[in-house]
């Protein structure tokens, strides 16, 4: 279905079903490492406007809360506070910013030399299995809940057709919740209080981040994996919008459209985000790319996000319920980090690749910590700098005839 077939409602209508695909995933984030889900919407949808602007309008992309970040987020706040871990998340958008300049500068090769898919795949990997003891603690509370949720999600995924195969998030979200008010597991008593209309609590309460550098380096070093799902997204977006966006704004202006909707994030209390495939699978299924449709789906977002009723809504979901989800999620982001090394074809039988993948596994799920006085690096973050340095250093084995 092409746009200019498409009246006002109808485009109303399609902007607004590609929210309720980001919907589930977008919110989720800031639940689980204790952020305002409105106030995720709103970035959510004030970034995408953002990220439209300086693609000149031309690239049907919604940005949403990356999960990526979660693990960090969560390590973050307990040594640094909320206020610092939000000024560490300007060091995400500096990523980008740099990444931009590369690609303006080198095109995709040095990129290509610094995150090859033997990098990047143990490193999202480890993104999923990093979350995987939360996801289990949060689901041992009711594992009933929990795997109420849990299979229904598996259904939709498994069994959905169209638009809802793409919202299994939101499926087990609401049935997982319906089931925990027939079980009287949830207190409506914020819901009640809570006014129809309410700016999120981040703009009611505004304040600039409390910026420290450790938080900042600490990172730095996560938004990788983010930054080369961006490039591999852009160019499936072309693929399905039938047109080469790679070329025309260029990559670089979308890693930079990116970059400053991840530092408006971070100055109004929101999660990092990122490009959502879940909105390209959705474009795909209903034949409409233009980008018109995402700019209805952000400011879709936006009007969500100061519905007061809506954020208690959110927070009242029982944490077995979110927890079931996470058992089904987090493993997905591992699979991917598989699918990655079989997709590009990484020969595990080549020693440097071994030991790329090894070190940078062991490291990450082993909760390796290095200390530089009062500065530490841990966790995701430092084993994708040690998974950059091997293969930078590492030797490339010759190949024979």
């Amino acid at each position: 279905m092409q746009m200019d077939v498409l009246n006002p409602t109808r485009k109303t209508i399609v902007g607004i079903q590609f929210l309720f695909v980001a919907f589930g995933s977008t919110v989720l984030v800031p639940l689980l490492v204790g952020l305002d889900p409105a106030t995720a919407l709103f970035t959510a949808g004030v970034g995408t406007l953002i990220f439209h602007l300086v693609t000149r309008r031309q690239v049907p992309i919604f940005l949403g809360s990356s999960f990526a970040f979660i693990a960090p987020i969560i390590s973050a706040s307990k040594q640094w506070g909320m206020p610092g871990t939000l000024a560490g998340i300007t060091g995400v958008a500096l990523v980008y910013f740099i990444m931009s300049a590369l690609i303006k500068w080198q095109g995709r090769k040095l990129l290509d030399r610094l995150f090859p898919p033997v990098v990047i795949g143990p490193v999202i990997i480890l993104i999923g299995l990093s979350l995987s003891g939360a996801a289990v603690d949060m689901a041992k509370n009711n594992w009933l809940l929990a795997f109420i949720s849990l299979a229904t999600a598996i259904v939709v995924l498994t069994f959905g057709k169209g638009l809802i195969k793409l919202v299994p998030v939101v499926c087990g979200i609401i049935v997982g919740y319906i089931v925990a008010v027939c079980m009287g597991l949830v207190d409506f008593t914020a819901v009640r209080e809570a006014s129809w209309f309410a700016l999120p609590q981040s703009i009611q309460h505004f304040h600039l981040p409390q910026f420290a550098w450790e938080p900042f380096v600490f990172m730095i070093p996560v938004a990788i994996a983010p930054v080369i799902e961006h490039i591999g997204d852009v160019y499936v977006v072309s693929e399905v919008a039938g047109k080469d966006f790679v070329k025309s704004p260029g990559l670089h202006r979308t890693m930079l459209g990116d970059g400053l909707a991840c530092l408006f994030a971070s100055f109004f209390g929101g999660p990092p985000v990122t490009t959502y495939s879940e909105v390209t699978g959705a474009m795909q299924i209903t034949r409409v790319s233009h980008p018109q449709v995402i700019r209805i789906a952000a400011l879709t977002a936006i009007i969500f996000s100061v519905i007061g009723k809506l954020s208690a809504v959110l927070q009242s979901i029982p944490s077995a319920v979110l927890g079931g989800i996470m058992l089904l999620l987090f493993g997905t982001i591992a699979s991917v980090g598989v699918q990655n090394l079989i997709n590009n074809k990484v020969d595990l039988n080549k020693t440097r690749n071994i030991i790329i993948v090894s070190v940078t596994l062991t490291m990450g799920i082993g909760g390796a910590i290095l200390h530089f006085g009062n500065f530490s690096m841990s966790g995701i973050g430092l084993s994708a700098i040690i998974g950059v340095l091997l293969n930078l250093l590492l030797p490339k084995e010759k190949t024979t005839d």
